[in-house]
């Protein structure tokens, strides 16, 4: 899995197959979408037109909640079809479950299901997204497959160093999802402005640069050229432990989404 990728979220699905044309041109090979942001086939035109042998990308998309119900088996498999079929693929190389919405208490039976489903190679790894140290354990507890990832909102503002160590032990990946705070007041304060123009980058590679270092998986998003361009040029330098520590500090522990244990629909 790459650890810089593409995320198109809140990208029209009009707008989702040039936007994920130019990443792929860019040299992106990691691309992350979901059923509900409802691009899943403009992603899947870009992908499959591109020329790109399947084997050299990573593609990623999510079980949405079920807005009336819990998720049953045959549900999450006749959705997870839906996926494949929107998208032009014969599989994808990660599934997540988007939410655990522990007030539906449906997860267990949804990640179990997707046990089904990597076995039959549909799916080459199985994760989940937004969970909380106690829905893992009653994941690693109850099931066989430990989540090979798993998404959850991780920024300067919000670092979610008990999680990440959580992950380091059982063996799962960081992902992160916002990596630049929507660019909500992140890029713009002193701390990132400061070390962007020490190391003569952006706000935003300097953001993405702490991300890989601290051995995150990160999904920018953005439909501008020059902006997807510049997301993914993010070698060439290194934060110090000056820099680090100065980032360390904007730990507010600010969320910008919501609560996983709360969210529902």
């Amino acid at each position: 899995m790459p650890r810089l990728g593409f995320g198109v979220w809140q990208v029209p699905d009009a707008e989702a197959t040039a936007a994920v044309e130019t990443a792929l041109a860019a040299g992106y090979r990691s691309i992350d979408t979901a059923a509900v942001y409802e691009n899943e086939a403009g992603t899947g035109k870009a992908l499959t037109g591109s020329g790109i042998p399947r084997d050299e990308l990573f593609v990623t998309t999510k079980l949405w909640n079920h807005a009336a119900e819990t998720w049953t088996r045959e549900g999450v498999l006749r959705e997870f079809d839906a996926s494949l079929e929107r998208l032009g693929l014969d599989y994808v190389d990660l599934y997540l479950i988007h939410w655990p919405r522990a007030v539906r208490d449906d997860y267990l039976t949804i990640y179990r299901t997707f046990e089904e489903i990597a076995a039959s190679g549909r799916a080459r790894a199985i994760g989940v997204s937004n969970f909380k140290p106690a829905h893992l354990e009653r994941l690693l507890a109850e099931t066989t497959v430990v989540p090979a990832v798993n998404q959850i909102e991780l920024h300067p503002f919000l670092p979610q160093a008990e999680l990440r160590a959580f992950h380091e032990r059982h063996g799962i990946t960081t992902e992160a999802w916002s990596p630049l705070g929507q660019g909500k007041d992140l890029l713009t304060t002193p701390v990132i402005a400061g070390v962007a123009e020490k190391h003569g980058r952006t706000p935003a590679q300097v953001v993405l640069r702490w991300h890989l270092q601290l051995g995150n998986v990160a999904i920018p998003k953005s439909v501008t050229p020059s902006r997807i361009r510049e997301n993914i040029d993010v070698s060439g330098f290194s934060l110090d432990a000056e820099d680090l520590a100065a980032i360390a500090a904007l730990d507010s522990g600010t969320r910008l989404g919501p609560d996983p244990d709360e969210f529902d629909i």
